[in-house]
């Protein structure tokens, strides 16, 4: 019984006598202590409703007894757990779960402050899901499953890593410990599972783009085979690679085209699975001009030939506002192969964008001697309408509203995007020559190209309670983003000298219907954009503002210079001026201009399905999927319910399927002014969704501003989340 009333006190809703009386009728003879306690959890958290919803918070607090004894048996403790914190990490250290860097850097003093600093009660904060999330798949364990770390250990841990090269490390570290052990914000997924051990591979995502040769391919599928190693995700673009039927030496017909490219990089993603936890994971991008892009948009749905499949890949397609303004007047599309059309034109018909890329085009559809296949825009459309309604995909690249807002248009371009549709950097293709040396060593040179890495953290809305503590968070994230580049194991080495070179980053965002909700402001609503529109801007400048303070401190990145940071282009576009009761952009602007900005790019919102579970909050900028459900487990179901759920909340917490997507893409609009990145965003449908209606979704994006559409969502349909950029 006084289980039980530990478990309960305090929450709402929650009686221990009533929680007895249920156990009882669970409870046989012989258990042993383990199966009575999983038992009692169980039951406690199968309590859950939309009425009741704190047993979820009694259900993590008998899971935390349960982690605590595991864990005081297997150190020897009888008294509080949170001891004996240097022991600790030399005796990870010893068994190859700690890098030995912890340990070089930090003094014993210094852990035994940090010790000082923990904060146990902060384990209250979390629900069962997020408990039980936190302990089945981030907190290093024995080889037979014993638990060896603590939550509040995990944090300190991390929040060391990412504060071992600063000059005031200790109190570096009770920051970012701070931050994180209050859930007020998560880091992506690779951080929060590899900081602090040997190989400590830290970013999400990674980008890579193959030229048209052989060499080139086979070098981006070994770099997306070491990436998925150590758990990041990857994008690909392969709009370079020339058509199915062109030539190859000058035999005509002898390119298989794209397709069998596609087709190996799925192998790979199967086959180099992340550390045998699940498959690895990668979005192909091809533009929606190449002459396989009817191919290309059936690689994943259940008709058509199966030696064309691919359906462990992420399709995504790359669209100019031309071809939008085609379907939009019911005109005819041209396409062609880029081998082709460099041979006829003397350029590269994807090395363009915006009115460039229109006068190329249009020079290739009037040269009568291009070979080309010509078909209504409509039905391209059409294709990808019917492959997002059955497999939610392909994701939606408008590339030419992604390079128009890119601050760093003077240094590149944007190709593709990512795994999850929020990073958008600068992309280069690596050059690699072979040649003998004097001894007969064959000696490989390679030129690094712009092998983009996505380094992430995320705001959570929910746990933010004013503007000061927004400042105070988000200065606290732009630095440990910064961190993590000099703190990373990469396992691509050019993927490091890009990340050096544009020290890039993406503060992203969860929490965001459960802050509307807490707000009491309605999804479909004109307050919901005005709202946002300021919140937003506000967390841009400041996100700005903290990179400009580190480059003052630091340095800013190599290509500041030109930028449209640096011209000041990048407030222009987004009208960003100085007004009564807002940003005071004039003067971020001068001080941008005189001391330059620490990272190329800042604001990037990732999905968080991961660990945004951990945080109690709701993933990214989605909606809620339902208010409450029940998820299956092995052991039983686990209800859930929508964070901060109570009579209060529960009507602004409208359920994404039932919501006005047109809403949606407006409020996403809102926020794209502000991101510099773009976002992951999810159209939800319904089964019964008219062709014309669903259309008009997508040309309601295009012409609001978005740079990408993730998944769509149909309510008959599951997709596979992406783990890789949780954050």
């Amino acid at each position: 019984m006084r289980v039980l009333e530990f478990a309960c006190d305090g929450l709402d809703g929650c009686n221990p006598n009533k929680l007895l009386t249920i156990v009882n009728t669970q409870v046989r003879a012989g258990m042993s202590s383990e199966e009575l306690m999983r038992t009692v959890t169980q039951a406690t958290v199968e309590q859950t409703s939309v009425e009741e919803p704190n047993w979820q918070y009694a259900a993590a607090r008998l899971l935390l007894m349960d982690v605590y004894q595991q864990a005081s048996g297997h150190r020897g403790q009888k008294d509080s757990v949170y001891t004996g914190f240097q022991k600790l990490i030399d005796g990870l250290e010893q068994i190859g779960r700690y890098g030995k860097y912890i340990l070089e850097r930090y003094s014993k003093e210094e852990i035994d402050e940090l010790e000082q600093y923990i904060k146990p009660e902060r384990d209250l904060l979390f629900n069962y899901v997020g408990l039980k999330q936190l302990m089945d798949r981030y907190v290093i364990r024995g080889e037979n499953g014993e638990v060896l770390e603590l939550p509040q250990e995990l944090f300190m841990g991390v929040a060391m890593h990412l504060a071992m090269n600063e000059t005031d490390r200790v109190e570096r570290a009770k920051q970012f410990y701070d931050v994180l052990s209050k859930l007020e914000a998560t880091v992506a997924t690779p951080t929060l599972s590899n900081a602090r051990k040997p190989f400590h591979q830290l970013s999400s995502c990674f980008i890579d783009m193959p030229e048209d040769d052989l060499v080139s391919i086979y070098e981006t599928d070994k770099a997306f085979a070491r990436v998925s190693k150590f758990g990041g995700g990857m994008g690909i673009y392969v709009g370079k690679i020339r058509a199915r039927g062109s030539a190859i030496r000058n035999h005509k017909g002898a390119s298989g085209g794209v397709i069998p490219w596609v087709r190996n990089y799925n192998n790979t993603a199967v086959s180099c699975n992340q550390l045998g936890v699940r498959s690895g994971a990668v979005a192909v991008y091809l533009d929606v001009w190449h002459k396989d892009i009817q191919d290309f948009l059936q690689l994943k749905t259940n008709n058509g030939d199966e030696r064309l499949k691919a359906h462990d890949i992420f399709p995504g397609v790359c669209i100019p506002d031309e071809f939008m303004r085609r379907v939009e007047s019911r005109g005819s599309w041209y396409l062609f192969c880029p081998y082709e059309v460099e041979k006829a034109m003397g350029f590269r018909l994807e090395d363009a964008w915006g009115e460039e890329f229109e006068r190329r085009y249009q020079a290739c559809v009037d040269n009568s001697e291009l070979d080309r296949i010509e078909i209504p825009a409509i039905e391209i459309m059409k294709r990808i309408l019917q492959s997002t309604f059955e497999t939610g995909t392909p994701f939606v690249f408008f590339r030419d509203t992604a390079n128009r807002m890119n601050p760093n248009k003077h240094a590149g371009m944007i190709y593709c995007s990512n795994l999850c549709t929020e990073i958008m950097q600068n992309m280069k293709s690596m050059q690699m020559a072979e040649e003998a040396d004097e001894d007969g060593n064959i000696v490989v040179r390679y030129k690094p190209g712009e092998f983009v890495v996505c380094n992430l953290s995320s705001l959570n809305l929910g746990r933010c309670e004013s503007r000061e503590d927004i400042e105070r968070i988000v200065g606290t994230q732009i630095r440990g983003m910064d961190n993590v580049i000099d703190l990373n194991y990469y396992p691509v080495k050019q993927a490091e000298v890009t990340n050096r070179q544009y020290r890039a980053i993406g503060l992203g965002i969860s929490g965001y219907h459960q802050y509307l909700a807490q707000q009491k402001i309605v999804w479909e609503s004109d307050e919901h954009l005005s709202h946002v529109d300021e919140l937003f801007e506000w967390i841009n400048f400041f996100a700005i503002k903290a990179s400009m303070e580190l480059a003052k401190e630091k340095g800013a990145y190599s290509l500041f210079e030109g930028s449209d940071w640096h011209t000041g282009a990048y407030f222009e576009l987004r009208g960003y001026h100085s007004r009564p009761k807002g940003p005071d952009w004039d003067w971020l602007r001068h001080e941008v201009q005189r001391h330059g900005l620490r990272n190329a790019y800042l604001f990037a919102i990732a999905p968080t399905s991961s660990t945004s579970l951990i945080a109690g909050s709701t993933a990214g900028i989605d909606p809620v999927f339902a208010r409450f459900f029940m998820e299956e487990k092995k052991n039983g179901v686990v209800p859930q319910t929508a964070p901060n759920l109570n009579s209060e909340t529960f009507w602004y917490y409208k359920e994404a399927h039932t919501i006005n997507q047109s809403w949606s893409i407006r409020a996403a609009a809102v926020r794209q002014r502000h991101i510099d990145q773009s976002q992951s965003f999810n159209l939800y449908i319904t089964p019964d969704i008219p062709v014309r209606d669903f259309l008009n979704l997508y040309m309601e994006a295009w012409k609001s501003g978005l740079k990408t559409v993730y998944y769509v969502r149909n309510k008959s349909l599951e997709v596979e989340e992406c783990v890789a950029c949780s954050s």
